[in-house]
């Protein structure tokens, strides 16, 4: 079931709730989702199978669709993004939630997002973040070595395609792919997260997931090693795909359900 809510900024956030299998929940935090640059909570944990897996194990499970992203609305203004705003999105909806504690779970700009929110919101309990590495202590977000945001604009806001950079192809299809706002998407990637993260306010347990050829997860364990509490999976596959090994959700959910 879908539902929204209106931000700090007036911007409507759109977010996404599925109950547990029967005779599940035994008063565990729900397990809230965010998505990563261009996707969606359906693109990056209904079609992976992260939901199903969730639910089946008997979680509440909330996806919210970030700024410019899914449902959400979509301004085309860069001062509109970054993901300090995203983060006080995810507080916006834990307040309308009416959450003491959640489970938070990110992954690539949305794994930014929750690492921010779980050092500032006492409610995060325990944290999931994957598709992200070295790139979050060096540079303090998504590694623009790879996605440099000047390239990243330009393939989104070319007119045609085939004047797309080889190198930032594959970013252009899957936006075109999922519908994407391109206009909003580049707005985004000129407002992307600079400077030292708070990684030592991040105190509780975190799982740290990363595939072995993601280029935008790369040295995963310099990032796990940065946090007090946290240990590190690897699952073969890319940015894309590693999302979609059949060990992926699962892990999530067995760390979840660690906490008790």
């Amino acid at each position: 079931m879908t539902h929204h809510f209106t931000s700090f900024d007036g911007i409507t956030i759109r977010y996404h709730r599925w109950d547990p299998a029967p005779g599940g929940d035994r008063g565990l935090p729900a397990v809230v989702l965010h998505h990563g640059f261009i996707a969606d909570t359906h693109t990056n944990w209904v079609r992976t199978g992260v939901v199903e897996t969730l639910v089946r194990r008997g979680r509440r499970v909330v996806g919210i669709d970030a700024r410019g992203h899914g449902r959400s609305d979509k301004p085309h203004d860069a001062g509109r993004y970054g993901e300090e705003a995203m983060a006080r999105d995810l507080s916006g909806l834990l307040d309308v939630l009416g959450e003491d504690r959640v489970h938070l779970v990110g992954y690539s700009m949305g794994a930014v997002t929750a690492l921010l929110s779980a050092a500032r919101d006492g409610r995060v309990a325990r944290l999931v973040v994957g598709g992200v590495g070295a790139g979050v202590v060096e540079l303090g977000g998504v590694d623009t070595r790879e996605l440099p945001p000047a390239l990243v604009a330009a393939a989104l806001l070319a007119e045609d395609p085939a004047d797309v950079p080889l190198r930032m192809a594959g970013l252009r299809i899957w936006a075109d792919e999922v519908g994407g706002d391109r206009l909003a998407l580049a707005a985004h990637s000129r407002a992307l997260r600079r400077g030292p993260m708070p990684l030592s306010e991040v105190t509780v347990p975190t799982l740290v997931l990363a595939g072995t050829d993601d280029p935008l997860a790369a040295r995963p364990q310099v990032l796990a090693d940065a946090l007090p509490d946290a240990s590190l999976r690897t699952f073969y596959g890319d940015h894309l795909t590693a999302v979609r090994h059949p060990s992926f959700a699962p892990a999530i959910a067995d760390f979840l359900e660690a906490a008790g």
